[in-house]
């Protein structure tokens, strides 16, 4: 097992002599440079339609991120383990078809809470980049990236797990992976808030967290944060609750995007009423998917259904502008 790390010189580098506080570390606000190529981006005002609704998955928790394997045709769903505690950093991925259909699962200890995490295809095998190494909160303190074993059981401490550390002064790492672009996008905790590091993918795959292509500090969104990915320049961002006296439908789910070469959040946050006639409606992932006809489509991830028999729900826009 490895564990890597960014440094204040590799920080300095991927500023282009900026200055530190061009990335944003250390300041306020601030993002590297406009080091991300334009992109189209998603119409959050745009309809959504179902992928799938009221699929099982191996544990009956609700569900919290997941992932796509394009290449190998799988998408892959946390969700706390069954029997575990809130913080115990246990999972439960659960592989399935790209029609929702069950195919596997695996089991995780002492990694994380799931909300966001991405693949890797290998040939015929997907890689797991999650949280890993859970604090007292739940929260993974690294990203870890091993491979996925149908059936398998995998523990936090185990050797088959590469480990890295992407921004020393961290905490709490989270990840997405954007294949279509080539960009691993990297959430975590430091100094009180959250920030975001882009990364060529080609560099995280080699271990190397140096040079970040955009670095800076989430813009301040309303709500419960459940979920986040991004697209070319693009991070997309879910918030919302499940269904309550107090969050009647259509709910307060909300998706809101924000260019991660500026930090401005671009559109949003726009309330959405896909799946509005779910049962619970809990906000739960955000993920794109690139079909095989080249179709670009930013999925939504809601849990339904009652306690004991949770309920996964997929849907997606595809407008981009």
């Amino acid at each position: 097992m490895q564990q890597h790390t960014i440094g204040r010189r590799g920080i300095l580098r991927a500023a282009g002599g900026l200055g530190i506080a061009a990335l944003g570390v250390g300041a306020t606000s601030g993002t590297a440079s406009a080091a991300i190529a334009g992109s189209p981006r998603f119409d959050l005002t745009a309809p959504s339609y179902d992928l799938f609704r009221n699929r099982r998955l191996h544990d009956d928790t609700v569900q919290q991120g997941f992932a796509f394997d394009s290449v190998n045709k799988r998408l892959f769903v946390a969700q706390r383990r069954n029997g575990s505690g809130e913080t115990s950093g246990d999972l439960c991925i659960t592989e399935l078809d790209l029609a929702g259909n069950y195919v596997s699962a695996m089991h995780l200890k002492g990694f994380g809470h799931g909300v966001s995490f991405g693949v890797e295809p290998r040939g015929r095998d997907s890689w797991l980049w999650t949280e890993v190494d859970a604090n007292k909160h739940g929260y993974g303190t690294r990203l870890g990236r091993f491979k996925f074993v149908r059936g398998g059981t995998l523990s936090h401490t185990s050797s088959a797990i590469r480990k890295y550390r992407p921004v020393a002064s961290a905490v709490e790492f989270t990840c997405s992976i954007d294949h279509v672009h080539g960009i691993m996008l990297v959430r975590h905790h430091k100094n009180g808030a959250k920030y975001l590091a882009a990364y060529r993918m080609s560099q995280a795959t080699a271990g190397d967290f140096s040079e970040p292509v955009a670095y800076l500090k989430q813009p301040s969104i309303p709500g419960t944060a459940q979920g986040y990915t991004s697209y070319g320049r693009y991070m997309y961002y879910l918030t919302g609750n499940s269904y309550s006296a107090h969050n009647p439908r259509p709910g307060n789910t909300r998706l809101t995007c924000v260019d991660l070469n500026s930090g401005a959040v671009k559109q949003g946050p726009v309330l959405t009423k896909a799946g509005e006639s779910l049962s619970f409606r809990e906000p739960e992932g955000l993920a794109v998917h690139r079909t095989d006809s080249g179709q670009a489509r930013l999925f939504l991830g809601f849990a339904s259904g009652t306690g004991g028999d949770r309920r996964s729900n997929l849907f997606y826009k595809k407008a981009l502008v």
